[in-house]
């Protein structure tokens, strides 16, 4: 018999009937508004890019942060020959590593306003190509003046790219994820570290140091054209969480996203004058300024000991300028391994002290950190990493003074590196999470206090070798390391009540 399809409504729960002629009803299943309503307001993932594409992303970005300490470290061992080529005093070629570290201090906090306000990609395309041209005038010139102002360009284009890679870091991963992103994105910088000096020595040696500004070019047009096919927006004021498509200079030319919803054209944002001061806003925070201050230190004391470590070894091992290059591999290999490292210390600890405080992570969403006590997580294994450096540094400055065997000195460096990846990785992480809608801005400040600190450390690391002999600085800057045990322990104890209330003021909400 011939089925007759009329929907009824019953008055109380909607539910359609299809009423045959016999006068049976079936029920056809359909869903209700309270559940239409559930699945609406089920919360959007923390970012809708997959996590292979995501890996890319850091990939992209720890390519390009690599550059700001390769072109630091790639440098020393070409100081000599610089010197020479160019027929001006070492102490002049030095200066060019001071305004260096100056214009890095600088740039970012220009350019990390400018990529939290109008995106990552516009900034990352620019001082790449920036970064590029600057190494072929490097390659190209002839004298000193040309040569000071083209490494303060060179800087301008390479200092901001750590900034952004936190940026990035903080757009794409929960604080769950956090620690592990940051390694993957600390991880270039850390091998430019190690290898850096290698390379640096072996070209400036043969075929010559212009090969360097060369080489620093290639790797320069590699990235560019990398992170112009394949690098997508991820500012999340401009994407969100990444399910908002951009055209233009925003968008990756070769990434489509099949679950684009809306597409939002760069044209349409107004226009960004970049607020350089807004970095410096950020120091005048207790909370920013501590965690900067330890980064900053720990800084300054690496890069006192890479400026003159190349000089000593010479002089009191008496080795040959190709085996000083090789002396910066131990920190180098001990910086790689606590970069990777680090990214498991920092989950580990995350997730013990969610357990602590009885706190169920929430991985695809991201925890509400204005309940979340995240400096004692990241702060927790911190301790013993300070105290480890402080010591080592001491010890290296002891066992050079009265030249014990080499192997001693090198496995304390490498002790120094792996001690000091982990720090800055928690204290960069930490640095994030406290400024999650800028934080690009607050890696800019970060620059600003490690490199001023890192300029005036190796200005006068060598005066004061010179004046009170090479144990007794390393014995101050060990003690320096040692003053941030005190820092840490304020910012875990005072931190969460300092972010909260500059939240409850409408900032970093």
């Amino acid at each position: 018999m011939q089925e007759l399809n009329i929907e009824a409504v019953v008055p109380d729960r909607r539910t359609p009937l299809s009423i045959s002629a016999l006068g049976k009803a079936t029920a056809i299943p359909v869903s209700t508004d309270s559940e239409t309503r559930a699945v609406d307001t089920d919360p959007p993932p923390y970012s809708a890019f997959s996590k292979r594409r995501r890996w890319l992303i850091i990939f992209l970005s720890t390519f390009a942060a690599s550059f700001s300490p390769l072109s630091s470290f790639i440098f020393f061992p070409a100081i000599t020959s610089l010197s020479e080529a160019l027929d001006v005093s070492v102490s002049k070629i030095n200066l060019t590593v001071t305004s260096y570290l100056v214009v890095a201090a600088i740039a970012p906090a220009i350019l990390g306003d400018i990529a939290d306000a109008v995106g990552r990609r516009p900034v990352y395309l620019a001082v790449l190509g920036i970064y590029l041209c600057a190494n072929v005038g490097l390659a190209l010139q002839k004298n000193w003046a040309a040569l000071l102002v083209l490494r303060m360009v060179q800087s301008f284009g390479s200092a901001a790219t750590i900034a952004l890679g936190y940026g990035v870091v903080a757009d794409i991963a929960t604080p769950a994820e956090r620690g592990g992103f940051v390694s993957g994105m600390v991880l270039g910088p850390n091998i430019a570290t190690a290898v850096g000096p290698i390379i640096g020595g072996t070209l400036a040696e043969s075929p010559g140091w212009r090969w360097i500004f060369w080489l620093l070019s290639i790797l320069a047009g590699a990235c560019l054209f990398a992170v112009a096919l394949l690098l997508p927006e991820t500012a999340r004021s401009i994407v969100g969480n990444g399910e908002n498509a951009v055209s233009g200079m925003s968008g990756a030319l070769t990434i489509s996203r099949s679950f684009t919803t809306k597409v939002e054209t760069p044209d349409k944002r107004k226009f960004h004058v970049p607020n350089p001061t807004a970095s410096l806003r950020l120091l005048a925070a207790p909370d920013c300024l501590l965690i900067t201050l330890i980064f900053g230190i720990f800084y300054m004391n690496l890069s006192s000991l890479q400026a003159s470590l190349s000089t000593m070894f010479i002089r009191f091992y008496g080795i040959s300028e190709t085996q000083a290059g090789l002396v910066y591999l131990p920190s180098g290999i001990g910086a790689i391994i606590g970069a990777y490292g680090a990214g498991y210390i920092l989950k580990h600890d995350y997730r013990v002290t969610a357990r602590k405080h009885g706190i169920t992570i929430n991985v695809p969403g991201g925890d509400d950190m204005t309940t979340f006590p995240i400096e004692e997580a990241r702060l927790r294994s911190i301790g013993f990493l300070i105290g480890l450096a402080g010591l080592c540094t001491t010890g290296y400055g002891w066992s050079v003074r009265y030249r014990t065997h080499i192997a001693v000195p090198l496995v304390l460096q490498f002790a120094i590196g792996l001690s000091t990846a982990i720090v800055f990785n928690s204290s960069g992480t930490l640095l994030t999470d406290v400024h999650p809608k800028s934080p690009s801005t607050a890696s800019a400040a970060n620059s600003i206090v490690r490199c001023l600190l890192a300029g005036a450390g190796t200005a006068v690391v060598q005066p004061l070798i010179d004046s009170i002999g090479i144990h007794w600085t390393f014995t101050l800057f060990g003690c320096l390391s040692l003053s941030c045990l005190g820092i840490s322990w304020v910012e875990t104890h005072h931190g969460r009540r300092w972010r909260n209330r500059l939240e409850s003021r409408g900032i970093n909400r």
